[in-house]
């Protein structure tokens, strides 16, 4: 009987939680400012400055869109279910650690666009930790014979990952000189231009900051850019510690706005396993705009949502595609 109560209380709370984070109401106000209330009464107010703003068109776009939106509540309950396994040592034939993208997404599903939210958020709430022990390199004045092109590069780095912010832009640049950028093609530019523009005593500065969001970003980067010099351990850690984070996702997680810029949009947006859907969208002009403008804008927005799950999802798998052929 007591067991039956306590899983009540979970299905409840589970419930309550998943209803709370429903938008009740949104409002673009006069002091342009977008309102929010929730299903469970609570209100907050986005500042536009602080939003993520695009142009998109969508029709006729072949590139990849990345736009930072929060989990849908159901994708989170069912990773919140994927068991974690915090045994870094033990073998497991069906997983795949030879990239830390195939160990990933094993655990956490659906494409890129979830892979960058879900290392971002373990990072910003400190389950990831890229100076972490795990990830630290072994000390040895081991040279090989001849000189290797991936020893020379990485030679000064301390970890497996460039932690210092000079040979993290060093790798980068060679990178993008080489043609060897890969998925950080498809990282937001404001990510690469922060991690660019970051010196060694802003990003210091930044550390001591809690849940600094720009420096989850630069790290984000910095995994990116040494992803094909981690190991096995160091792929196992990572996604030991992204699938943790995910289990308290949803409970600090408010709903997320894009400002579509050229439809004077506020969009609330989230993401699961079939893309981005759109939740609600309200107008800085909705007062002066008849009903039919309003109903072409919204459903224009949403032809470009669809078309860019569409481009994003064939781009992906195009390159899943060219990378193990």
């Amino acid at each position: 009987m007591i067991k039956k109560s306590l899983l009540l209380i979970f299905l409840i709370g589970i419930t309550q939680g998943l209803f709370s984070q429903n938008i009740e109401q949104m409002k673009w106000d006069q002091d342009f400012q977008i309102h929010i209330t929730l299903a469970n009464d609570s209100n907050y107010i986005l500042d536009i400055k602080e939003l993520h703003h695009t142009n998109v068109a969508g029709e006729g776009s072949t590139s990849f869109t990345y736009l930072p939106t929060r989990l849908e509540n159901e994708f989170v309950q069912k990773l919140k279910q994927t068991k974690v396994d915090t045994n870094l040592s033990a073998e497991r034939k069906e997983e795949s650690y030879k990239t830390l993208w195939s160990a990933l997404h094993i655990g956490i599903g659906g494409g890129w666009v979830h892979f960058v939210n879900c290392v971002l958020y373990s990072l910003e709430t400190g389950y990831l930790d890229i100076t972490s022990p795990l990830m630290k390199r072994p000390e040895s004045d081991w040279k090989p014979n001849p000189v290797t092109e991936s020893y020379k590069r990485t030679k000064k780095w301390r970890y497996y990952v460039p932690v210092d912010q000079k040979l993290a832009i060093k790798e980068y640049q060679i990178k993008k000189k080489n043609n060897e950028l890969g998925h950080l093609k498809d990282i937001p530019q404001e990510f690469i231009d922060l991690f660019l523009t970051t010196n060694q005593k802003q990003y210091d500065r930044l550390n001591q900051i809690h849940r600094s969001r720009a420096k989850a970003r630069i790290d984000l980067v910095k995994i990116l850019v040494g992803a094909n010099y981690l190991g096995e351990t160091q792929i196992k850690y990572i996604k030991s510690m992204v699938l943790k984070a995910m289990v308290d996702y949803a409970d600090e997680q408010l709903p997320s706005v894009i400002i579509f810029d050229n439809f004077n949009a506020a969009v609330a947006m989230s993401l699961n396993e079939a893309g981005y859907q759109v939740d609600k969208i309200v107008f800085v002009d909705e007062r002066f705009i008849s009903l039919e403008t309003r109903m072409d804008r919204i459903n224009q927005i949403n032809s470009i949502v669809a078309q860019i799950n569409e481009v994003n999802k064939e781009i992906f798998q195009q390159k899943l595609k060219t990378y193990y052929n």
